[in-house]
């Protein structure tokens, strides 16, 4: 048998190497994939992931790097991340909207009518909302939310209240109508809570949250109103890397976040992604560039419908038309496998679209999600994994996922079994990656 080259062996020792560091580095190309004057690296996924996942995320850079071969000219494998509780440990739209309140940056809206806000708030939320703070300030000006007074803490309360638990303090419905495949109108009403802002503004404010939250000690909390809330975010170091080296291996890689874009902008320069590679919750914009409370439409959804944000199906929509160019209803719909993201990674329900369209791996990270994890311990076509959080881990979950039975949510809101895509029913699943 034919010995291998000292620069062959000396190539695999330095692969060896850079596993054990523990760190996304690039190690020397193999000399058959390199073309002449090319530049071609193939970065090693980092340690401190669950089981395999590791190789498994490896094999799936050497697959679809540039190294596997290096084809310059080819389009880049796409590769999409979930944002808050993926990428990061707790959520940047909650530390905006508890900024917000805590620095009276909530605006009194138009013609002091709260129902301009949101087109599934119910009256009895209106009614709250506006009996809490309807006299603290005319149209247009910020609420004394942060000001520490017994009517600027009730007002902060009852909006805290309807955004964070999607009810009334007095624990009446804040919301109705609202389709449960396309949006969630408690996600959708912090943008529209920035209404008269600028983008450069909310992401003045976002910026702000985002120095606090990362100063923060782990497990530190904030009083928002009379309320306690979490205080701290931090970025998981495991993503950070994998990120970094998707990017280095030629991946187009981008955030698709069911909170605000300008936000997410903010915190998605802390991993490297440009804010053109950002998909957030979008507000429509007046003539004097500053935000309205309607929202940027997707597919059939007409901007101002409020119908359709980054969520569930919505972030399929979304990633069709901003990633892959596709407009119209057309963007609603499942596209050829080669029209769609390579790798998606998520830990909600949320995700479940965008992760099932990613035609090689999909990333969970595990935070006992119903249909999510059903589909992901299910794994019927074996390109799932699944990650506990890298920061507080779930628990196990003592009862199995309700898959056959109620793990499903459709869109009236009515629970039933999880699908796959042949039809055939999800048998209960076992909760085993915690």
């Amino acid at each position: 048998m034919t010995q291998p080259s000292t620069a062959r062996r000396l190539q695999a020792v330095g692969a060896a190497v850079a596993i054990a560091a523990g760190t996304l580095v690039a190690a020397a190309p193999a000399a058959q994939a390199a073309r002449p004057g090319t530049h071609c690296t193939t970065p090693k996924v980092g340690a401190g992931w669950y089981g395999d996942n590791q190789a498994r995320l490896q094999q799936l850079i050497d697959q679809y790097g540039r190294c596997n071969p290096y084809r310059p000219s080819r389009d880049k494998p796409v590769a999409v991340f979930d944002w808050d509780n993926t990428v990061v440990k707790n959520d940047v739209g909650d530390a905006t909207m508890f900024w917000m309140l805590r620095n009276g940056k909530i605006r009194q809206p138009a013609r002091g009518d709260w129902s301009t806000t949101s087109r599934y708030l119910t009256p009895a939320a209106t009614a709250a909302l506006a009996d809490a703070c309807g006299a603290l300030a005319r149209p247009g000006a910020p609420l004394p939310t942060g000001d520490g007074t017994p009517r600027g803490i009730r007002c902060a309360d009852e909006i805290n209240a309807v955004y964070g638990t999607a009810a009334t303090k007095a624990g009446a419905a804040a919301f109705a109508g609202w389709d449960r495949r396309t949006i969630e109108p408690a996600y959708a009403w912090l943008p529209q809570l920035t209404q008269g802002y600028t983008a450069r503004e909310v992401r003045s404010f976002a910026t702000a949250a985002r120095t606090e939250n990362l100063a923060a000690p782990v497990g530190t909390t904030q009083q928002v109103g009379s309320a306690t809330a979490t205080g701290w975010v931090r970025y998981y170091d495991q993503q950070k890397d994998l990120i970094d080296g998707l990017r280095k291996a030629g991946f187009d890689v981008w955030i698709s976040s069911a909170s605000p874009q300008p936000v997410v902008e903010v915190w998605a320069k802390g991993v490297g992604v440009a804010a053109d590679h950002v998909i957030g919750i979008r507000n429509t914009t007046a003539h004097d560039g500053t935000f309205t409370p309607h929202l940027q439409g997707c597919g059939s959804v007409r901007d101002g419908d409020d119908t359709m944000i980054t969520y569930v199906d919505g972030k399929r929509c979304w990633i069709n038309k901003e990633i892959f160019g596709v407009r119209g209803a057309a963007a609603e719909k499942v596209q050829p496998a080669n029209r769609r993201q390579v790798f998606a990674a998520g830990d909600s329900d949320t995700d479940v679209s965008f992760l099932r369209d990613a035609t090689g791996l999909r990333l969970v990270l595990n935070r006992n999600k119903n249909e999510l994890m059903c589909r992901a311990y299910d794994n019927s076509d074996g390109r799932w994994i699944v990650n506990p959080m890298f920061i507080e881990p779930k628990k196990q979950k003592a009862a199995q996922y309700p898959c056959a039975t109620t793990g499903f949510t459709g869109h009236d809101g009515t629970p039933g079994p999880v699908l796959r895509g042949d039809t055939s029913v999800i048998p209960n699943q076992t909760d085993s990656v915690f």
